[in-house]
């Protein structure tokens, strides 16, 4: 696995309150792992709810028809990089 930065930790704790994953802590999540499919096994529903999280929290509107948005989805490295840079 991966060791996360700091503000991927942060992300990934985010995650986990947004989904209630309870059976989980912010350092399972690998940064380089698929949050959806093989990976975590996300779901559309969660991207929803991941959304709104960081919108929430940071102010940031992710539009599900922007490209940039889909591919910040991919991973936690991508959420985190997606995030910094709009911040």
């Amino acid at each position: 696995m991966t060791s996360q930065t700091a503000f991927e930790t942060e992300i990934a704790s985010l995650l986990i309150e947004a989904l209630d994953l309870e059976d989980m802590s912010a350092q399972d999540i690998d940064p380089t792992e698929p949050l959806f499919g093989e990976g975590l096994g996300l779901d559309s529903i969660d991207a929803l709810e991941i959304a709104l999280a960081i919108s929430q929290k940071y102010g940031i509107q992710m539009k599900a028809e922007e490209e940039q948005t889909k591919e910040a989805f991919y991973n936690l490295q991508s959420l985190c990089a997606f995030i910094e840079q709009r911040r």
